[in-house]
């Protein structure tokens, strides 16, 4: 049993009244959420389905599920139905509301950031973005394609997600919003705004009497179901997410907030500071508890943090002792303050820094061996990567120092993701042949076995759009895909070490994603538009999409050095952090001229408008943020940048050299001997869904090569088709959980409302919906009396296999038969298909996954075959495969974390579907047999 503070302590106690806990940087909030959730469950006060936990990312999800399963297994609680407690983002917990209860929301995609921008400018009129008028200087404008498009957006979800005075806002506005909504419901999409808000309106509108059977079951479950609700970095709620959270509660749900004024960075987003200082007068008989101690950080780093957090004035901030609590030893010269003369000298400074710490011995925790630092110890933060990080990116290549910068920030700028920009200049005659090649070489891209005129001979096929062929047959992916192919690229064959031959396939496995990105709004652009608009799109508009997107690098962490903004460095930490460029106006940062939302929605309409430009204690709070990142060493830097605007050292760096803890002269390295570099290797969370699972057993290069790289498939025509089936047959068998059992005349009704194939052309998607409505006609025909045997439809279910590891997924369907055996069913169609093997290994996955939901185990596994003539299986749950299985998931997790993703050894079944086995090996189709090969 963990030991924990007084303050800790008192936290974990307290169920009955509302609680408010102010979680200081460092305090050990997520061991003390994970704690009392444990205690709830082991207490029988709540079921895992009575709780839901809302977290900022699914990262720190991931994390705090870990913690839960593991303190209720050493407690030795019961585990069975931990899948039913919803742990994860507002975002994710509002598009599974919907997409359990409101059927005509099933088909809906979901737009990220990128997409969501691309349709607009796709659809620059119907989107409302060019009939949307900005006021400046009194006279209207109206605002431009591309240019406004990231404007506009942000004009959306302030208007969806604040307190808006709907009656000072232009009627242009308004106008605009209701072509955009009508656009996305006519596109079949969700945005992220999309779910939040719309789940809100249902659950504002809970009705026990309504004759809808799903609606009265949604109205049950909140009433009966949700009894504690969690709500972690809680400063970061906006006023919508704060009618989520009230509409969840609205029937006596126990509340637990927690999270830390200091750290409010997203207003920008809409988060109001205020919620969190004003929650304990806002909410009867409330407890508050501080968390103050600081178990990360040393005092030096703690002291400092603290003096900036205390220049907020008092009224904007909850008063906190914050006091070092941990073990790292604050010595002089841990903490530095310099200044240099030019930006080359600062970016020097900081790589020697870098190379000279490493080997220095370092602690992870009291009772651990000291190890030496290495390159993946240190982190460089900036307030702004994508304006600053140059010069250091520049530096760090020279000295070849490995390094990752987190997110997409600079990926254009990276000489690989420039030579494949190149293909598409040279695909519609921007540059030539000669001038390709030329960056190709630059990026050290081509290898020595490869063919050049073979890898351009697919280019000048790709771009004959006067072949006549269907439009999807221009694809773009498979364009990509085939020129790396005809080159002979391999991760074994590129220059380099092994470190630089991971990073450049890990850039153009992010490629792969930008074109997927935009192909999703653009497959059905004629061939020569599209790849125009794709060409000018990445020259123009695509590194400004792409400056601030978070994606990290996948499970397994490279020994690297860290370069990240500080917002998307929230919640990490590391033994020695930099944080450069501490420059006037640039942090903090100085609010820029020019058109903003407020010439679009006026901001005496928004109440508290200021926190969407940005304040001085905004950046008061960001600084204490990338402050307190750093366990040990600290390197607050200084160099005059370009011009008189950045010329001048900022308010911040000058508090810091007032500190009497932080040295304003170099003293050195630090003092002692060195021991060997070793990375710090955690045990990171890892859940896996079921059919990234799939993949991996499939192949784990294939997995590899899809989920840490991030290499696409290319977009299929007939994309939709299953999964409208599948969605169908949800409905289906939801409403017959509640007694409504469908017939086969709703068929036509069922298709209608759920197949979406938004890539196929006119003839084939007729073509889909007589086949899908054929294939639903012909289960309601075969299966129709089975109905009410009924007992679960699309089930979430978790393996929990210790040491982190988690499977995530949904059952189909779960059924009683009239045997009254329990028999899991996965339905099969042509579009899912898959190795018949890996089919039954997933639904003994599935059957270990029900087992830890019921604590009962299933009698049999069934698939389904949805088309006609097709072969259905059913056999007895095997329980010597139940056992395999399980050790085969926790092998898969230990493999993800060492990066231990192999090739298979030799051509075999799973390297003929393989989308990515071009980038593997030559294709041997005929030689599945073949010899050996490396």
């Amino acid at each position: 049993m963990p030991t924990y503070t007084p303050s800790q302590s008192e936290a974990i106690a307290c169920v009955e009244e509302p609680l408010q806990i102010i979680a200081c940087a460092g305090s050990g909030k997520t061991q003390v959420i994970s704690q009392r959730i444990a205690d709830l469950l082991a207490s029988g006060r709540a079921e895992p389905r009575n709780i839901v936990a809302f977290t900022f990312t699914e990262r720190a999800a991931a994390e705090l599920k870990d913690r839960i399963v593991h303190l209720v297994e050493e407690a030795g609680t019961s585990t069975v139905g931990l899948a039913e407690m919803f742990i994860g983002t507002m975002h994710g917990y509002c598009l599974d509301l919907l997409q359990r209860n409101v059927p005509e929301t099933f088909k809906y995609n979901v737009l990220t950031d990128i997409t969501a921008r691309l349709l607009v400018d796709r659809n620059s009129r119907q989107s409302g973005l060019t009939t949307c008028e900005a006021v400046v200087n009194g006279t209207p404008k109206k605002l431009r394609r591309f240019v406004n498009s990231r404007l506009y957006l942000s004009a959306l979800g302030i208007f969806r997600e604040d307190d808006v005075d709907q009656n000072r806002v232009p009627s242009s506005f308004k106008m605009a919003f209701e072509a955009y909504t009508h656009l996305l419901r006519t596109k079949g999409y969700l945005d992220y705004t999309a779910m939040i808000q719309l789940a809100v309106e249902m659950l504002e509108n809970l009705d026990p009497e309504d004759d809808d059977s799903m609606a009265q079951a949604l109205h049950g479950y909140v009433r009966d179901g949700v009894k504690f609700l969690v709500v972690d970095e809680y400063q970061d709620v906006n006023p919508l997410q704060e009618r989520l959270i009230r509409a969840l509660t609205q029937f006596g749900a126990n509340l637990c907030v927690v999270g830390d004024d200091d750290q409010t960075i997203y207003q920008w987003r809409g988060s109001e500071v205020s919620n969190i200082i004003t929650f304990a007068r806002r909410h009867a008989s409330v407890r508050q508890v501080t968390l103050d101690d600081n178990f990360r950080s040393s005092r030096g780093v703690v002291e400092l943090g603290r003096s900036i957090a205390e220049t907020i004035p008092v009224g904007d901030r909850l008063a906190k002792r914050m006091v070092a609590s941990g073990h790292q030893e604050w010595e002089r010269g841990d903490l530095l303050a310099l200044d240099f003369g030019t930006e080359n000298d600062e970016v020097r400074w900081i790589c020697d820094r870098i190379e000279g710490l490493r080997g220095v011995s370092f602690c992870d925790s009291p009772s651990a061996t000291p190890r030496g630092l290495s390159w993946s110890d240190c982190a460089v933060l900036y307030r702004s990567v994508s304006a600053d990080a140059g010069p250091l990116v520049d530096e760090l290549r020279r000295r070849d120092i490995p390094f990752v910068i987190k997110g997409l920030n600079r990926l254009f700028d990276s000489p690989e993701v420039a030579a494949v920009v190149n293909i598409f200049d040279y695909m519609v005659e921007t540059i030539s042949a000669a001038g390709l090649r030329t960056a190709w070489e630059t990026a050290e891209l081509i290898p020595t076995s490869g063919s050049w005129d073979a890898a351009v001979a697919v280019l000048d096929t790709g771009r004959d759009f006067e072949r006549g062929q269907r439009w999807g047959i221009y694809n773009i992916q498979r364009v990509y895909l085939d020129f790396l192919e005809a080159l002979g690229i391999r991760e074994d064959n590129l220059p380099g070490q092994r470190e630089r031959r991971e990073l450049a396939f890990y850039q153009l496995g992010k490629f792969s994603q930008v074109i997927s990105d935009f192909e999703e709004i653009h497959f059905s652009s004629t061939p020569a538009e599209k790849y125009q608009a794709f060409a000018k799109w990445l020259q123009y508009q695509a590194p400004d999409y792409y400056a601030d997107v978070d994606d990290d690098v996948g499970y397994a962490t490279p020994d690297a050095v860290t370069i990240s903004t500080v917002h998307q460095a929230k919640g990490m930490q590391w033994p020695a952090v930099f944080v450069p460029c501490l420059r006037r106006n640039r942090f903090p940062s100085k609010r820029q001229g020019g058109l903003n939302v407020f010439h679009v929605i006026p901001e005496s309409a928004i109440p508290g408008a200021d926190r969407y430009k940005g304040t001085r204690d905004d950046e008061a709070r960001l600084f204490y943020v990338a402050i307190t990142r750093a366990q040990k060493y600290l390197h607050i830097t200084y160099s005059p940048g370009a011009g008189k605007f950045y010329g001048k050292r900022s308010e911040f760096f000058d508090h810091c050299t007032r500190h009497s803890l932080v040295s304003t002269r170099d003293p050195g390295l630090p003092a002692g001997g060195r021991l060997t570099p070793q990375p710090k290797v955690e045990a990171a969370q890892i859940t896996l869904s079921f059919s990234e699972l799939k993949y991996y057993f499939e192949c784990p290069y294939q997995f590899k090569m899809r989920f840490l790289y991030g290499f696409n498939a290319p977009l299929h025509e007939a994309l939709g088709y299953g999964k409208g089936l599948h969605d169908a047959l949800s409905e289906v068998h939801k409403r017959a959980i509640h007694g409504d059992l469908v017939t086969v005349s709703s068929a036509k009704d069922l298709v209608d409302r759920h197949l979406h194939t938004p890539y196929a052309y006119p003839e084939l998607r007729k073509q889909l919906e007589r086949s899908a409505i054929d294939a639903v006609a012909r289960y309601l025909t075969t299966h129709g009396d089975e109905l009410a045997l009924t007992l679960h439809s699309e089930q979430p279910i978790q393996v929990h296999l210790g040491d982190g590891v988690v499977v995530d997924g949904r059952v189909d369907l779960i059924r009683r038969l009239d045997t009254d055996e329990v028999s899991i069913v996965d339905f099969k169609s042509t579009d899912r298909a898959q190795q018949e093997e890996v089919t039954r290994d997933q639904l003994h996955i599935y059957a270990v996954g029900y087992q830890e939901l019921k604590g009962e185990r299933a009698d049999l596994i069934e698939v389904l075959n949805l088309d006609p003539g097709a072969k259905s299986t059913r056999e007895q749950v095997d329980d010597a495969l139940l056992t395999s299985i399980r050790d085969r998931i926790q092998a898969a997790g230990t493999a993800l974390r060492e990066n231990d993703l192999p090739r298979h050894v030799s051509w075999c079944g799973a390297c003929e579907s393989c989308d990515f086995v071009a980038l593997c090996r030559p294709r041997e189709s005929n030689q599945r047999d073949g010899a050996e090969r490396e």
